[in-house]
């Protein structure tokens, strides 16, 4: 079994999210339930692309293919807990042919909750789908968050 990465740091972010943690999100403990973080890791990447001008519906969709989420993993390190203040860090750490890797940080003040990383690839949509390179529009705004 290998280590966990380095735990991130806030300082490794400049984009941040806040999110209230919501009674539906924890469990009969009062603590966040461990899947319910990639879903503060997808509203995060949502207000991410927000910020970066980007129309997720026209920009995600021009060029010749379309994203799909190819991979997703955490790890924890305290408890999120019921009705706190989050703030969930992102940011572009991989720009590949045909993929980008997102990295993640969720913070209580300068505590780390959680890290991770989620890869998005792209194919084309015509059969037999083939990798194809990310929308250069797309990349361009991503770069300027």
């Amino acid at each position: 079994m290998s280590s966990k990465p380095q735990a991130p740091r806030r300082a490794d972010f400049t984009f941040f999210h806040p999110l209230r943690v919501r009674w539906a999100e924890t469990d009969p403990q009062g603590i966040v339930f461990n899947g319910h973080y990639f879903l503060y890791f997808d509203v995060a990447l949502t207000e991410y692309w927000r910020a970066a001008g980007i129309d997720i519906i026209n920009d995600l969709a021009s060029g010749e293919g379309e994203s799909f989420a190819v991979s997703a993993q955490a790890d924890y390190y305290a408890p999120a807990v019921f009705d706190e203040m989050i703030d969930i860090g992102v940011r572009l750490e991989r720009v590949g042919n045909s993929s980008l890797t997102f990295r993640f940080g969720i913070f209580r003040g300068e505590q780390i909750l959680t890290g991770g990383c989620m890869i998005y690839a792209w194919a084309t949509r015509a059969e037999p789908r083939t990798p194809c390179a990310p929308p250069a529009g797309f990349l361009e705004k991503l770069r300027g968050v």
